[in-house]
């Protein structure tokens, strides 16, 4: 069956736009091609606009789709949704146009409000395992201390959409003085570190025991295991050349962040290091012009820029350059439980703070299939769409009797995006009924659902002892 196409509303969204722009509605209906009176029509509500108006909007005035489509901040719009759940707030079930009028209306409110609820469950967490002698005191000190500096960092990169100019730009000026187009990029960025006085040395992994990489600053040395592999030890050059050559910027960026943590504060340096050794090794301009020209083949940019999947799937989440955008990804990275250790977005994509992905997600069947790619169109609960593909990949390490952990990478966009991807070919997007998914079960209020693991937390049980449905788990509600 068809699936329905999705009436995007934006009528003050592009009223904003084109008086920030100077415009008339005659002169912005002149740019994009279209009448003044449909202009007038969108901005008032009463005619929905299509995805090629949105891509003609994206081409004319620079801007991502995800800036005019509904809940633009996704993530707040999932964070505040999650919060009203909470059945000690006992809000009921809002339904997702009071959502959305709280967020159009009031965004900073909502943010504020999410922030609230975060202490007040941090607090909740606190009370329970202090008056409690049978809590897992250790638990609770990582729910609410451990997971903190992640969330800060997190929120910090999607504040960004996951694009860092000072770090990109220096990386652009380093790679391009090193030519690391024109030769071996392992010689020309050890090289680099010579010029520092540090030289590279790659040791047995029983003399690293547990560590891939560490730095000896009295010796002057990078000591390298040699279970990375190529790609990896590169990777970990520029990581070093991160702090040598750009320490100035890095710290700048810290300290801008305003993060208190020490733990939050040393986290957002390693990452901030991490984009700069990607960046350094796929640059801006050459690596958008690459995925543009291959339609965003990841294996193949991977040949072609000597990465791995991961680092080059990762890489294409951050191409937001202003005048020169690529394809707002979001990027994840899970383990077989269903695990989350990476999450990032350009752009708006809704992740959720706790409980895992949903489980009918194909970043989870991956496994199933390994180092193949797998295509799905996913649609989440308040109605947007998104092309969605996943891999495994296999991390470094590895020996007899310790095999190495395999991950499963997932890259996805808006479904508008999906017509310049090399994976969509072959797939009528028009026809494709789209797979519906939840934030995860606990946020899901999707009825009989085969795979939910458990009841929303906001939903009463629904106990039928004459009947079995395919659903485990019933409950009150629409």
């Amino acid at each position: 069956m068809p699936a329905r196409p999705e009436k995007l509303i934006i009528g003050q969204r592009l009223r904003v736009l084109r008086q920030s722009l100077g415009l008339t509605q005659a002169q912005m209906g002149a740019e994009l091609g279209v009448s003044a009176s449909y202009i007038t029509l969108i901005e008032a509500d009463q005619r929905p606009v299509s995805a090629r108006l949105l891509l003609r909007l994206a081409e004319v005035y620079d801007l991502n789709i995800s800036e005019l489509a509904p809940s633009a901040d996704a993530q707040l719009s999932a964070d505040f949704a999650s919060a009203l759940k909470d059945p000690a707030l006992e809000a009921g079930a809002a339904s997702r146009a009071e959502i959305e009028a709280v967020l159009q209306s009031s965004p900073r409110i909502a943010a504020a409000f999410v922030r609230l609820h975060d202490r007040y469950r941090e607090a909740m967490l606190r009370a329970q395992g202090d008056g409690n002698p049978m809590t897992d005191r250790d638990k609770v000190e990582v729910l609410t201390e451990s997971s903190r500096p992640v969330e800060e960092v997190r929120a910090w990169f999607y504040a960004r959409g996951n694009y860092v100019e000072a770090l990109d730009e220096a990386a652009e000026a380093l790679a391009n003085d090193l030519g690391l187009h024109r030769g071996e990029p392992h010689v020309a960025l050890s090289m680099r570190l010579a010029a520092h006085d540090i030289q590279v040395r790659i040791l047995p992994a029983p003399v690293m025991g547990d560590q891939l990489r560490r730095f000896d600053p009295h010796r002057k040395e990078l000591l390298l295991s040699e279970l990375l592999g190529q790609p990896s030890r590169r990777f970990q050059i520029g990581v070093l050349l991160a702090k040598l050559e750009a320490d100035e910027a890095v710290s700048a960026l810290v300290v801008k962040a305003g993060l208190v943590d020490p733990a939050a504060i040393g986290l957002l340096r390693v990452s901030l290091a991490n984009y700069f050794a990607a960046a350094l090794l796929m640059p801006y301009g050459r690596f958008l012009t690459a995925c543009e020209s291959t339609r965003y083949d990841v294996e193949l940019l991977s040949h072609r820029f000597g990465t791995s999947f991961e680092q080059t799937a990762h890489r294409m989440s951050t191409l937001q350059r202003p005048q020169a955008r690529g394809i707002p990804f979001f990027f994840v990275r899970v383990d077989r439980a269903g695990n989350m250790s990476k999450r990032f977005s350009a752009g708006r994509f809704p992740f959720s703070r706790f409980g895992g992905s949903c489980p009918l997600w194909n970043i989870h069947s991956a496994f199933e299939t390994p180092n193949q790619v797998q295509t799905q169109v996913i649609r989440m609960p308040e109605g947007a769409s998104y092309f969605s593909i996943a891999r495994t990949v296999t991390r470094a390490g590895g020996s007899y009797g310790a095999p190495s952990q395999r991950l499963a990478i997932g890259l996805g966009c808006d479904i508008a995006y999906a017509p310049r991807l090399i994976y969509a070919d072959g797939i009528d997007l028009g026809r494709t009924r789209p797979v519906d998914i939840g934030l995860n079960c606990y946020l899901c209020e999707r009825q009989n659902c085969p795979a939910r693991a458990h009841a929303p937390i906001n939903r009463k049980m629904a106990v039928n002892e004459r009947e079995r449905s395919l659903a485990i788990f019933s409950f009150e509600g629409p």
